[in-house]
């Protein structure tokens, strides 16, 4: 039976990929945490555990009337953003998908009441909350599988969640797969207005869009190294406010696949909480407990029907 053996919340916000040089310049000559962050990730997780997929559950990547998990053998090419082509132009990126695993998860959609369609497209466009990261933790791992699935902007909260339940499904489904799951994306994400966010660029979470949009997030930093995931969702109406990325469907997912209101695991943060022009950014990782993702107890019933708030898209 498969398994699922890490997971983080990583950001992939567009400086890491800059210069060294154009990232000190941004802010105020020092070294943005994110990105010493990602190497240690690298050197103390990806290069040491023993894994064969990561899937990113992409924040940039939103479909509209299902979810769309990427079931190509393998993606190459050069990626160049349409969002920020000065910063992150012609970027190489080469690695194996995961197709099995894909259709794998496909076939537990009716059973979690949601649509998935596995797409194998060698044209279905990539994006850099998948590349960026990859960049950092799987170049030069050519035996590691990458997958990529998009939120979706139609759905709520309790939709990402679905995913989620049938991505854990479908890794089940296959015998002895090891898998990582990289929530990637950002905690609040309301940026500066164009005339005054490059007076905003600094990494300082001073300069986050409000102070309230910084508390929200600190305190759900809190409640993640606590492992008080149960607290986090329950308390998705309040932060939904702070426009949390994607509607912060990248984080559902992964908890959808880890427990939900059980998941207990405690974040080590990998990062400083920062600042990218008024969002709120940081790396968190959960190593897998020794007695499991999620405590015992029965799982938390919801209706196929049931209404929710629906989530806004980034």
């Amino acid at each position: 039976m498969g398994e699922i053996v890490g997971a983080g919340l990583l950001a992939h916000v567009p400086t890491i990929v800059l210069p060294e040089a154009g990232r000190r310049e941004l802010n105020a000559g020092r070294e943005v945490s994110l990105v010493p962050g990602l190497r240690r990730l690298r050197r103390d997780v990806f290069e040491t555990l023993d894994y064969d997929t990561v899937v990113v559950l992409d924040s940039h990547w939103a479909t509209t009337v299902e979810f769309v998990i990427a079931a190509q053998d393998r993606r190459a090419g050069l990626y160049t953003s349409d969002e920020l082509p000065r910063g992150m132009c012609r970027m190489p990126y080469d690695f194996p998908g995961d197709p099995e695993l894909a259709r794998a998860t496909a076939t537990f959609a009716d059973r979690h009441g949601t649509w998935i369609t596995p797409i194998d497209d060698p044209c279905l466009p990539v994006h850099y909350a998948t590349v960026n990261l990859w960049t950092y933790l799987g170049q030069g791992l050519p035996d590691k599988r990458w997958v990529s699935v998009g939120v979706c902007q139609t759905g709520d909260a309790e939709d990402h969640l679905r995913l989620g339940r049938a991505l854990a499904d479908g890794i089940a489904a296959l015998p002895d797969r090891k898998v990582v799951l990289i929530a990637s994306g950002a905690l609040s994400h309301t940026f500066w207005p164009l005339r005054e966010l490059r007076d905003h660029e600094a990494s300082d979470p001073v300069h986050l869009r409000t102070p309230a949009a910084r508390a929200a997030d600190e305190e759900r930093i809190a409640w993640f190294l606590q492992g008080d995931h149960a607290r986090v969702l329950r308390t998705m109406p309040e932060f939904a406010a702070h426009r949390p990325e994607a509607g912060f469907g990248h984080y559902l997912m992964m908890a959808g696949a880890l427990g939900e209101e059980r998941l207990t695991a405690p974040a080590r943060a990998c990062s400083a909480y920062e600042n990218s022009i008024g969002t709120g950014q940081i790396h968190l990782w959960f190593d897998r407990p020794a007695a499991g993702w999620a405590r015992e107890g029965r799982p938390v019933t919801r209706s196929v029907t049931r209404p929710v708030t629906r989530m806004e898209a980034s």
